[in-house]
């Protein structure tokens, strides 16, 4: 086997070479390998399809034609000249079909056998876990291989024969995917509830009843004649007002029962990015950067680069034996023996076609003794909260049930049947650390007797309008694609900002919203490419691959039976579309050069003005806050790097290059008069002045 030798800490000759593909994992794995071995990272893929063709050969069973990804030429130069020199090269990229692949492809790069033992994959970034995986290196999945080159070419079929056709009959720069035009759908569709949505009245109707001694007791109507009622109209709420005013209200029955809720399950992807989305208001592709930031290592100072959490793209809520016992120990010697859990008994969680997806453990903390405390001074903010939320989720799964004692009394009057609820926490087991959209106590009720009499006090009676469902966050949106098995964890973030990127969907604070150009799109796919757009068409696709991974499918055949219907919808759709025209957004901006107004475009690097007299008048500029430059008083504007991150900056640059990355707002400063920006951290947004020495801030009402 090709192996490589390295000089290190001296010029001692390196035995084995290790391949990752982070540095950042590199530094990690170094801590926990001696002299004997050099750990090099490829800098994820090396080899991929081509991006300026197809690079599928339809007519040879779609054999894959794999170039060099650009850039990495330096890269593998050096991962050859260390091969070549090594006794033993050992690839350890991540332990999934993409991981596979990476694998795969560095192998034939430098020459090393698939068949040999040249792969070994570790769940967590930990000495014990690594050392392991170290005694029994394995060779290269061929399943997992097909199964990641199944979904790749699947994609680039659909990506390249799609969005040219797009491009045709719609404009330049769009693109079409399998799940992310799913994802689309779901959004799209969403938005037409809401605009179809009729809000219907009804009244909540209570009364505030009073026992012998005084006390209060609210009871809500509920009933009539034992059958479940509602008020709709002020009238109803009237007429039952008027028929109970009067009359006797008597306790009928008394319930009093003990209720266990369990703890939450440790997180999935899915979970992980909802709960960061709801409580931290982490966007999704920066919840997954700093998962894996947390995953490949952090430096933690005198202990050196320390793998913080388990891999962090997982279906499974499944736990190793060896952390559920530590984390008891942990639990008994902080909260007390009185609030570890049980065995727990929801140990896996399927999807929604009935599988286990169990090849990864949850996501959890490595060492549940290494608390965010603890590492809080080596972590940045967001690694902090997410760390945190990811610990507290995982101690919390493993500690005792929450213990309420909830009580209902039925009181009649008349025909009708008012219930008074309350509900008094018994013993907060898992509360006592996770209260994550729990539900709060609603108080406890007096001590009410069947066949007492309560004495009326007052009617509250509100009105109310049923609500339509509300647009996706990122979180619900995984939420629901995870619900209907549309994509897997690693597309998740990928999926949605693709349609953010591509200019389908928009953000309105949390919530998603499609544009024009999303809601054309997905009409388009929905009359011509039905499947492409079909939840349950898609969620099959996932579980073919599934099957392909588990050795029970072929990938080709799977290939093959897809592009057969998909050529054909092709070829009808490219005849039947007529070219569409979307009119561009237009705004009160006029243009300077012939008065005109201007019109908001996309392009490659965002949103800019137009002149609407274009061709004739080409005048260009970007969108304007209204904000002036703090600097020369010109206006700031909305831009976006290369690496597509927005900004807001001079529209007098280059004379003048005043930057700031955050949103600013025409409000002085009230202290010291200087710009301010909305700065979004966690669930609030922050008026926040840009002056260091002044200081001034504020949460935006």
């Amino acid at each position: 086997m090709p192996g490589a030798a390295s000089e290190r800490g001296g010029g001692r000759k390196v035995k084995t070479l290790v391949i990752v593909e982070s540095p950042a994992k590199a530094k990690t794995l170094s801590r926990f390998l001696g002299p004997g071995y050099a750990v090099k990272a490829s800098m994820g893929h090396v080899r991929d399809l081509p991006k300026s063709s197809l690079g599928v050969d339809l007519d040879n069973a779609f054999a894959p034609k794999y170039v060099t990804v650009r850039g990495k030429g330096k890269v593998i130069q050096e991962l050859k000249s260390q091969a070549h020199k090594a006794e033993t090269v050992l690839v350890a990229s991540d332990p999934d079909r993409e991981g596979e692949a990476i694998a795969w492809h560095l192998c034939n790069i430098l020459g090393i056998s698939p068949e040999e033992p040249c792969r070994i994959e570790f769940h967590e970034i930990t000495k014990n876990a690594v050392l392991e995986s170290f005694r029994s290196p394995r060779p290269i999945d061929f399943n997992r291989v097909n199964a990641q080159q199944a979904r790749r070419i699947l994609d680039r079929l659909v990506g390249y024969s799609l969005s040219p056709l797009l491009w045709r009959k719609v404009k330049r720069g769009l693109s079409a995917g399998r799940v992310q035009s799913v994802a689309l759908r779901l959004v799209v569709e969403r938005e037409e509830e809401i605009e179809a949505f009729k809000p219907e009245e009804y009244w909540e109707l209570a009364a505030q009843l009073l026992t012998g001694t005084g006390e209060k007791v609210l009871a809500r109507l509920a009933r009539y004649q034992g059958k479940k009622f509602t008020c709709r109209t002020a009238e109803e709420v009237e007429k039952v007002m008027l028929a109970t005013v009067d009359a006797v209200w008597k306790v009928e029955r008394v319930l009093r029962q003990e209720r266990t809720k369990a703890p939450p399950l440790p997180f999935t992807t899915s979970l992980m990015v909802q709960e960061a989305n709801r409580c931290l208001n982490m966007r999704l592709e920066r919840t997954m950067l700093v998962a894996q930031q947390l995953y490949e290592g952090v430096d933690l100072g005198p202990e050196g680069p320390v793998g913080l959490i388990t891999y962090m793209r997982t279906d499974s809520t499944r736990v190793a034996e060896e952390a559920k016992e530590r984390a008891w120990s942990f639990i008994k010697e902080h909260y007390g023996a009185e609030l570890v859990g049980e065995v727990p008994k929801r140990s896996r969680k399927k999807t929604t076609q009935g599988r286990v997806e169990d090849a990864h453990e949850a996501i959890r903390p490595t060492d549940v003794y290494r608390t965010p405390e603890q590492v809080k001074p080596f972590l940045t903010p967001d690694q902090y909260k997410l760390y945190r939320l990811i610990w507290e989720r995982f101690v919390a799964s493993q500690m005792a049930p929450a213990k309420y004692l909830v009580t209902r009394a039925e009181i009649g009057v008349q025909h009708y049947t008012f219930y008074a609820t309350g509900t008094v926490l018994l013993f907060p087991g898992f509360l006592r650390l996770w209260k994550h959209g729990e539900d709060e106590e609603e108080g406890r009720l007096p001590a009410l007797r069947e066949e007492e009499v309560l004495a009326f006090d007052e009617f509250l009676p509100q009105r109310h309008l049923t609500t339509p469902p509300p647009r996706y966050t990122e979180g619900t949106l995984v939420k629901v694609l995870e619900e209907k098995g549309v994509g897997r964890p690693s597309t998740y973030a990928p999926t949605v900002a693709t349609i953010l990127k591509r200019g389908y969907v928009q953000r309105e604070g949390r919530y998603l919203k499609p544009t024009s150009l999303g809601r054309m799109v997905v009409k388009l796919l929905k009359e011509h490419f039905p499947e492409i757009v079909d939840v349950g068409f898609t969620a099959a696709m996932e579980e073919k691959l599934d099957r392909v991974e588990e050795g029970k499918a072929d990938w080709v055949s799977l290939l093959r039976e897809f592009y057969q219907s998909f050529s054909q919808d092709l070829a009808r759709a490219d005849t039947a579309i007529d070219r569409v025209s979307l009119a561009d957004p237009v705004t009160d901006v006029v243009c300077p050069e012939c008065g005109r107004p201007m019109v908001k475009k996309t392009g490659r690097y965002g949103e800019f003005l137009a002149c609407s007299g274009y061709p004739e008048c080409q005048v260009k500029m970007p969108v304007g806050t209204g904000v002036k430059c703090p600097r020369c008083g010109g206006e700031l504007v909305k831009r976006r790097s290369k690496k597509g991150r927005y900004f807001y900056g001079c529209s007098r640059y280059p004379e003048c290059d005043f930057v700031v990355w955050e949103e600013p707002v025409p409000e002085p400063c009230p202290e010291c008069g200087s710009l301010m920006v909305r700065s979004r951290r966690g669930s609030k947004v922050r008026l926040v002045c840009t002056n260091k020495g002044c200081g001034y801030q504020r949460v935006e009402v």
